[in-house]
């Protein structure tokens, strides 16, 4: 049986969520995830976080609270990958979680887009395991968050470009004709952990928010790491609070 094929709605899960993570009393019901541990540790800093829940992931994951305009709001660091972010957020979703804002950086598939600039991704090309265990097969996942999340942007004042994101399980398997097959369709970027986000909260029927920022860029001869692994903390603080405001406004 193909991958695509593994989608099951007719039968039950021999192991469900909240086996291993009960409902949680007072757990926020507003959850950021940062895939920097940098903007964990400033939000520490700045808002004085406390430790409300913890996740077990092969390790023990802190999940902290903090109060962001009057809203208490969870956060984490969520280490990349799209199994293990699917697996955390299911068992966020068992604990209370019921919207999600996700953000952390992606590659650029063209020169065309600087280091720094701010994605939302419309729809995610399921290059990954985990989306055809939650959805029927296809190629790409809607974002359905995408719209609501523009005009979030636009009140804000910040600017950013809408477009597809190639979601990937092999970062060091991204080869120039996948690249150009993806291009060719509209994607603009190239994440590990949108497609299976998505497809998680559209089977669980919670809310998913999702920004990315570039950082590298694949659409040259030679790989451009631009600022990938040097992004200064400046910047770090204006991509957290920028996801605060959104979680403080949905």
């Amino acid at each position: 049986m193909s991958i695509i094929d593994t989608f099951d709605d007719e039968t039950e899960e021999i192991i469900k969520p909240q086996f291993v993570a009960p409902k949680a009393f007072g757990f926020p019901e507003v959850v950021v995830a940062a895939f920097s541990r940098e903007a964990v540790e400033l939000a520490a800093d700045l808002y004085g976080c406390s430790t409300v829940s913890t996740v077990e992931a092969g390790y023990t994951l802190a999940i902290s609270a903090l109060t962001y305009k009057g809203r208490s709001i969870a956060i984490y660091f969520q280490p990349p990958g799209s199994a293990g972010t699917a697996t955390i957020l299911e068992k966020l979703i068992s604990k209370g979680g019921v919207k999600f804002i996700f953000f952390g950086a992606c590659g650029s598939l063209s020169s065309d887009i600087p280091a720094g600039s701010i994605i939302i991704p419309t729809a995610a090309y399921r290059d990954e395991g985990v989306s055809y265990h939650y959805m029927p097969a296809g190629d790409y996942v809607d974002v359905a968050s995408a719209g609501c999340l523009a005009e979030m942007f636009t009140k804000l004042g910040i600017p950013y470009k809408s477009g597809k994101t190639w979601t990937t399980d092999a970062i060091f398997r991204e080869t120039r004709k996948n690249m150009a097959l993806r291009k060719s369709e509209g994607c603009v970027v190239v994440d590990m952990e949108c497609a299976s986000i998505m497809a998680v909260a559209r089977f669980r029927g919670v809310e998913a928010y999702q920004f990315l920022y570039v950082e590298d860029n694949l659409d040259t001869e030679r790989w451009d790491q631009r600022t990938m692994d040097k992004t200064p903390r400046s910047i770090e603080e204006r991509y957290l609070k920028v996801a605060l405001e959104i979680a403080a406004a949905i």
